[in-house]
């Protein structure tokens, strides 16, 4: 039996999920806009204007406590903005 070991990264990860993050990214980005909303306004509360950038551009992973705060600036629940599926 041989067993085979695939060395990966935290950048090989992002790679992997990119269609995934860039869905993610345009539908969050979809909300803000409805909302009339700018990347400095919904960059507020521990969320940087430029994570939020990143974020659309499918250019960042991004943790579940900063999607929290995004949720929360929106005025919409974590699993909402999960709904781009």
């Amino acid at each position: 039996m041989w067993l085979v070991v695939i060395p990966t990264s935290i950048a090989n990860n992002i790679n992997m999920n990119r269609e995934y993050i860039y869905s993610l990214g345009k539908y969050i980005k979809s909300l803000r806009v409805q909302r009339k909303l700018t990347q400095d306004d919904l960059g507020i509360n521990g969320v940087s204007r430029s994570m939020i950038s990143l974020l659309e551009t499918a250019s960042t992973d991004i943790t579940v406590s900063k999607l929290k705060i995004i949720a929360d600036n929106l005025g919409v629940k974590v699993k909402d903005l999960f709904e781009f599926e």
